[in-house]
C-alpha cells in the first residue's frame, strides 16, 4: 500500500520548524548545507528545489551521526518538495531512501520504482531500488537494479552497492576491488568526505571479514583521516584492535563511536569487550544500554529489531523475545541474515533441528562470513552431526580467527572437543 502524504495543516507546521536554523555543535558539510538552504527557504518558502536540497542535507547529517531526528526532518522536507513539484523524481527517490532506512523495504521499492518512472535517467533511484531488493532477499532483482545504475553512472555509490551484493554472494575479493574503485571514484570527484570515509571504512570491514587485519587497519585509519571522528571507522578500528589483542584500546574506540552515534551494536561490542576483560559490572551496564537504545521509541524497535534479536540469542537472555524478533524480521526482510537470526534463535531456544532449514537458507549464496559458519557449526554440533559441525567451525576460524572477541574462543573450544571425540580421546558429551 502506498504511503499517504502528511496532512497539509500538519505539514505547514513542520515546514515552519524546518526552515528555522538549529544550533550546530560542530560544522560539517551537511551542517553548512542545512543552514544555507534554511536561509534560502526563509526568503522563498515555495522553492521545491530548496526543500529537496534541505532534505538531502538532512539525510547526509543522519548518515554522519545516526540521529533519527534528522531522518524525520528529511522526510518532512522531501514531502514538501514533492508537493511543490509533483513531476520531479528526485524527492521521490530521496523518500525511497528514507523508507529504506526506516526498514520499510517494500514501500521503498514502490517509491524507487515511481522515481524511475518519473526520471528513467536517475541512476541513484536504481540504487535505492536495488538496496530495497537486497534487504528483501531478491538478489537477482537487486543485481539488475545495480547493473542499471552502473550503466548510468559509475561512481562511489554504484561501486559501493555492487560490492555489497558481491559480498553476499561470496565474492570477497570482488567486493574489495569494487570498494577500491569506489574510493578512487570518490576521491576524484566532489563526493562528501563522509561518503569517501564510508567507502574506506567498508573496505576495511571487508578485509577484516576475511582475516586480513593489516589492510583493515590501514583503511580504517585512512577513513579517520578523511573524516575525523567518523563513528563507523572508530568501531572498525576497534574491531582491528580486538583482533590484535589490544582490548582496552578497542573498548576506548567503541566508546568514542558510541558517543557519536548511539547504535546498539557499539554497546554490545563494548559489553563483550568488558566481559573479555573481566569487567562484569561494566559489561552489565553496557548490556542494559543495548536494551534501552533498542526500545527507546517505536522507530528504534523497528530499526534495531535484528540487533536486539542477535544480542538476546548470543547472551542467552529473553530467548522467547529473541525468537519473536527473528520471526518478525523474516516477515519484513527475507535476506540471508534474517534466516540466520531465525536459525540462531531457534537453536538457542533448544530447537536445533528446526534451525537447520533456515541455516541452510542463510548459507545458500556462499557468503564468506565467519559468524554464519559459527552458527551453522554450533547448530550441527548440538544435533550430533560431528563432521558437519567440525567443517563449519573450522571454516569460521579459517575465514577469520578473530571474528568475535568471545565467540571465536567458543568456536576453538568446540572444534577441539569435536576433534578429541573423533580421535577417541574423550567421551562424547551427552
Amino acid at each position: 500500500m502506498r504511503a499517504s502524504l502528511v496532512p497539509i495543516a500538519l505539514l505547514a507546521a513542520v515546514v515552519t520548524s524546518l526552515i528555522a536554523p538549529r544550533p550546530a555543535a560542530a560544522q560539517s558539510e551537511a551542517d553548512r548545507s542545512i543552514q544555507r538552504e534554511q536561509l534560502r527557504l526563509q526568503r522563498s518558502a515555495r522553492d521545491a528545489g530548496g526543500y529537496l536540497r534541505l532534505g538531502g542535507a538532512y539525510v547526509q547529517k543522519f548518515r554522519e551521526t545516526g540521529d533519527l531526528g534528522y531522518l524525520a526532518l528529511a522526510d518532512a522536507a522531501l514531502r514538501r518538495s514533492r508537493e511543490l513539484a509533483p513531476a520531479s523524481g528526485a524527492p521521490v527517490r530521496f523518500l525511497a531512501y528514507v523508507y529504506s532506512t526506516r526498514h520499510e523495504f517494500a514501500e521503498a521499492a514502490v517509491q524507487a520504482q515511481e522515481a524511475i518512472e518519473l526520471d528513467p535517467a536517475d541512476g541513484d533511484a536504481y540504487g535505492v531500488l536495488g538496496d530495497a531488493y537486497l534487504e528483501l532477499g531478491r538478489y537477482d532483482r537487486a543485481g539488475a537494479a545495480y547493473g542499471a545504475m552502473m550503466g548510468l553512472k559509475g561512481d562511489l555509490a554504484s561501486y559501493g552497492r555492487l560490492s555489497g551484493l558481491k559480498n553476499v554472494r561470496g565474492d570477497a575479493r570482488g567486493a574489495i576491488e569494487d570498494l577500491e574503485r569506489a574510493v578512487a571514484a570518490g576521491e576524484s570527484s566532489t563526493q562528501p568526505r563522509e561518503s569517501i570515509a564510508w567507502a574506506r571504512s567498508q573496505l576495511g570491514a571487508e578485509h577484516f571479514a576475511i582475516g586480513e587485519i593489516e589492510p583493515a587497519e590501514a583503511q580504517q585509519l585512512a577513513a579517520l583521516q578523511t573524516y575525523p571522528g567518523y563513528h563507523r571507522a572508530l568501531a572498525g578500528l576497534g574491531q582491528v584492535r580486538m583482533a590484535q589483542g589490544r582490548l582496552a584500546e578497542a573498548a576506548a574506540l567503541y566508546e568514542k563511536a558510541l558517543a557519536v552515534a548511539p547504535l546498539p551494536e557499539y554497546a554490545v561490542a563494548l559489553g563483550d569487550l568488558d566481559t573479555a576483560l573481566g569487567r562484569a559490572g561494566e559489561a552489565r551496564k553496557r548490556y542494559a544500554l543495548v536494551e534501552y537504545i533498542g526500545r527507546l521509541n517505536a522507530l528504534n524497535r523497528v530499526l534495531y529489531n535484528r540487533e536486539l534479536g542477535y544480542f538476546f540469542a548470543d547472551h542467552d537472555v529473553h530467548l522467547d523475545t529473541a525468537l519473536e524478533m527473528a520471526t518478525r524480521e523474516l516477515e519484513q526482510r527475507r535476506d540471508i541474515y534474517a534466516h540466520d537470526l531465525l536459525a540462531w534463535a531457534l537453536h538457542k531456544s533448544g530447537r536445533s533441528l528446526e534451525a537447520v532449514a533456515p541455516m541452510d537458507e542463510a548459507l545458500r549464496l556462499g557468503t564468506r562470513d565467519a559468524k554464519l559458519f559459527f552458527h551453522a557449526g554450533m547448530i550441527h554440533r548440538a544435533l550430533g552431526h560431528r563432521d558437519r559441525a567440525r567443517e563449519y567451525l573450522a571454516r569460521a576460524l579459517s575465514t577469520n580467527p578473530h571474528f568475535h572477541v568471545l565467540q571465536a574462543a567458543t568456536a576453538r573450544e568446540a572444534l577441539a572437543d569435536l576433534s578429541a571425540v573423533t580421535a577417541g580421546r574423550v567421551a562424547e558429551p551427552r
